[in-house]
């Protein structure tokens, strides 16, 4: 092997080791990015998925379908109206806690509605959420669940009061959703 053979090896060696680099460097970085914005609904779905690049790929689709949504903040009287709405249903819970909770789930989904989100079911409500509201999402599968399984059985009063709680962590962050107003008025 003559000399300049040798150097041109070398170069495409290099270039192959520079090149794996930069898709290690970028997969990593996705990762992060997507850990970043998902929070805990990024190992809920890579745990659901079994595999990493499965995961990610859920979740990048999930953002390319809510890119095609036309998300919105609810104008003020709206969200005065939905805020008297959840009063009285907490205030109905103290009576009637199961029919409050059904109630509160029905009420996320009209403000939910209102906002610009599918509401085709209740999974796809929870998808295209997390990537607005990752953190919160946790709590509205969680209420979903225990309103969900109420169905099959009496849930217990401290259930309801959880499903409560849960449900309204995400009404309050559906109905004063401060980085989607700041971006209205910029606008």
């Amino acid at each position: 092997m003559d000399q300049r053979t040798g150097i041109i090896l070398i170069g495409v060696a290099f270039a192959l080791v520079a090149a794996v680099a930069a898709w290690f460097h970028s997969r990593q970085r996705r990762s992060r990015l997507l850990r970043e914005r998902f929070g805990p609904e990024y190992d809920r779905v890579i745990r659901q998925e079994g595999n990493t690049r499965r995961g990610e790929g859920v979740l990048e689709f999930r953002e390319k379908k809510r890119e095609k949504l036309e998300i919105h903040p609810l104008s003020a009287a709206a969200r005065n109206d939905f805020a008297n709405r959840w009063n009285a249903v907490q205030a109905q819970f103290v009576d009637d806690p199961e029919g409050s909770v059904a109630e509160a789930d029905r009420l996320v989904s009209e403000v939910m509605e209102a906002r610009g989100y599918p509401v085709v079911n209740f999974e796809e409500r929870a998808e295209i959420a997390s990537v607005d509201h990752p953190v919160v999402v946790e709590n509205y599968r969680a209420a979903h669940h225990i309103t969900a399984s109420r169905t099959r059985g009496p849930a217990t009063t401290e259930g309801l009061r959880k499903a409560m709680v849960h449900y309204r962590s995400l009404f309050d962050e559906l109905l004063h959703d401060e980085a989607m107003e700041r971006k209205e008025v910029r606008a």
